[in-house]
């Protein structure tokens, strides 16, 4: 009992520390768009609290800033499951790519699937531990890091937000830089550039026949489409390079 836990804690704090440097992109984006939320919502007449809480049990990112205005406007609980649904839809067809991965996750996997943000969900594509760091745990603290620097960021700017304002016109912009760099680190890592080049023309294909309000759904019902389709061809490198 006492040398399985000295070891189950060294185990943690592997994982800990080989998940951390994966997440520092993610927390400069988190930081700054939480902030940003934190301070929009005290705009709104609601005090740091509801920041922290909203951050703690919705952790929805674009939707967090989306029900700022559902709760100015004091909208209805259909339109508030309508609009949830509209814009985190695409979250399906990320828990449908992660089951391999949660598979055996056990009593981690409720957190998982709930803090499956966009971000996290692009760093769970592609990282992978150190040999000597246990997988799972690897998974979980990218995810609970992330969440954590959404936390902090929010809770900061709804401190701030009673003190000063300012416009935060084109804030959003921070997060597709951050879906930039996450890209390019993952083009960088990744065996095959064939599924990156899948979700490229599929978006931009949707993009000029749907327009930018309702490209994203068809653009992730083609990718899924032809992931799927062509998913023996893809793995086979892998398979070789395995043997």
């Amino acid at each position: 009992m006492q040398t399985g836990q000295p070891a189950k804690m060294r185990q943690l704090k592997l994982a800990l520390r080989a998940a951390f440097p994966r997440t520092v992109p993610v927390m400069v984006g988190y930081l700054f768009l939480g902030a940003a939320f934190g301070i929009l919502l005290e705009s709104k007449g609601y005090g740091f609290g509801w920041a922290a809480l909203m951050s703690i049990f919705i952790y929805a990112g674009s939707m967090q800033f989306v029900a700022v205005d559902l709760l100015a406007t004091g909208a209805g609980f259909l339109q508030v499951i309508l609009m949830t649904l509209m814009v985190n839809i695409r979250h399906v067809f990320y828990g449908i790519s992660m089951l391999g991965k949660f598979r055996n996750l056990g009593a981690k996997k409720p957190y998982m699937i709930f803090s499956l943000t966009d971000e996290t969900f692009s760093l769970l594509c592609t990282a992978e531990p150190p040999k000597n760091v246990d997988r799972n745990w690897f998974f979980f603290f990218i995810a609970l890091f992330n969440q954590l620097y959404w936390i902090v960021g929010s809770v900061v700017g709804g401190l701030l937000g009673s003190s000063f304002s300012f416009n935060t016109q084109g804030i959003d912009f921070a997060m597709t830089a951050l879906f930039v760099v996450i890209f390019v680190n993952q083009w960088r890592e990744a065996k095959s550039h064939v599924p990156a080049l899948v979700g490229l023309v599929c978006s931009l294909v949707c993009l000029l026949l749907f327009g930018a309000d309702n490209f994203i759904l068809p653009a992730l019902i083609g990718m899924v489409v032809l992931l799927s389709v062509f998913r023996g061809r893809l793995d086979r490198p892998e398979e070789g390079a395995a043997t």
